[in-house]
């Protein structure tokens, strides 16, 4: 049975002739619609297929049912926010880590927010159509970007780039889901990302050789390398004490990392900024 579902979610041919891709785009950017407008049970192949201008008999030619569609859609939907990162991973590579964490953060909260109710509409459908695996497949394919970028950076890692990838990966999947979640999306665009950007620097600042062999000076003395959207964060006078970034768990398991994890607190400027767990 297990089989048999699996088969069902996956269409029936992919197009050839660009008349066909045509139909197919027209298609899956109809279910999109349709979903929007009337929800995931009133989606119907009917309702597609009149939205997108086709024939149901077209239609099946592709599709064998709307859990295919919905599939697809969600499969498209990751691909193009996986791929813009690619790109921009490929593109920031050989340069400073916190360029290379605010092009990666930026791109990434783009995407998720240019469409947001195109996100939370394909992510409540995710469960009916095997959304852990396809997002799993995206996920690592991702994490390879983010890592083959950070090998390259001018301030090597001292902490393990896999490690860091992920790091950097879960805390924008993190934030993106809780600005999805909240109902209004756009107005935590002006804070959300810019603390993001703020609190993944200093991470990264922090397990590089730069940091490392410098120490707390480095960071303090590089304002000038600091992207815009983080001396917006450092310069601004609120006068009071900065709002908690973060809250982090660091683990300590070597004097190296010790180091580190001094230097991340002194870079957000607080010691109450960050919770240190020693393990």
């Amino acid at each position: 049975m297990p089989q048999r579902s699996q088969v069902l979610l996956e269409p029936r041919k992919s197009p050839v002739q660009a008349r066909s891709a045509a139909s197919v785009d027209a298609i899956i950017e109809a279910t999109i619609q349709v979903l929007l407008n009337v929800g995931k049970e009133r989606l119907t192949t009917t309702r597609v297929a009149s939205r997108a201008g086709v024939s149901v008999g077209t239609l099946y030619q592709y599709f064998p049912n709307k859990s295919a569609l919905l599939q697809t859609a969600l499969k498209r939907h990751l691909a193009e926010v996986t791929e813009g990162l690619e790109v921009v991973c490929k593109e920031q590579e050989g340069k400073r880590l916190r360029q290379m964490a605010t092009a990666v953060i930026t791109t990434f909260l783009q995407a998720k927010m240019r469409q947001a109710k195109t996100s939370v509409a394909l992510y409540s459908v995710s469960s009916d159509v095997d959304g852990a695996r396809i997002v799993q497949q995206m996920g690592t394919r991702f994490n390879k970007a983010i890592v083959g970028m950070l090998a390259t950076s001018r301030e090597p890692l001292t902490t393990d780039p896999q490690l860091a990838a992920y790091m950097l990966q879960d805390a924008m999947v993190g934030v993106s889901r809780r600005m999805l979640e909240s109902g209004a999306p756009e107005k935590q665009l002006d804070t959300l990302p810019r603390e993001l950007i703020f609190m993944m620097c200093a991470y990264l600042d922090a397990g590089s050789a730069h940091v490392s062999v410098q120490g707390a000076g480095a960071v303090g003395d590089a304002d000038e390398e600091l992207p815009s959207e983080i001396l917006d964060v450092v310069r601004k006078d609120t006068g009071h004490e900065t709002q908690a970034r973060c809250s982090l768990v660091v683990n300590i398991s070597s004097q190296q990392s010790a180091r580190g994890c001094s230097a991340l607190k002194r870079a957000l400027d607080s010691p109450r900024a960050v919770d240190v767990e020693l393990r």
